[in-house]
């Protein structure tokens, strides 16, 4: 068993406040926590990734669509598609990304 806690997980490489609560070959999760009207820019990755929303509101874009998310949502961005989140809202936006290495 491996448990990895929010306050001692590893910091993500970019200014914002992301925690790594799991890496391994197949898959990696990662905490973000993104304060009003903070936005991670959209990016690419050559791996497919799925956004869970855990609290608060905002948005996920692609270069297709974009969503308005609310929590208990999933949004699953496929490989090499442009994608990014904004908090829309007034308070924080706490989401699990989980980038899906292997299928």
């Amino acid at each position: 068993m491996r448990i990895t806690e929010l306050r001692t997980a590893e910091k993500v490489p970019f200014n914002l406040d992301g925690r790594k609560m799991l890496v391994d070959s197949r898959v990696e999760i990662v905490h973000l926590t993104l304060q009003p009207s903070e936005v991670l820019a959209k990016h690419t990755n050559p791996f497919d990734v799925a956004i869970y929303i855990l609290e608060g509101e905002g948005m996920v874009e692609t270069d297709e669509n974009s969503v308005s998310v609310s929590p208990d949502m999933c949004i699953e961005v496929p490989s090499g598609a442009n994608r990014g989140i904004t908090n829309t809202s007034g308070g924080i936006l706490r989401v699990l990304v989980v980038k899906i290495f292997e299928r």
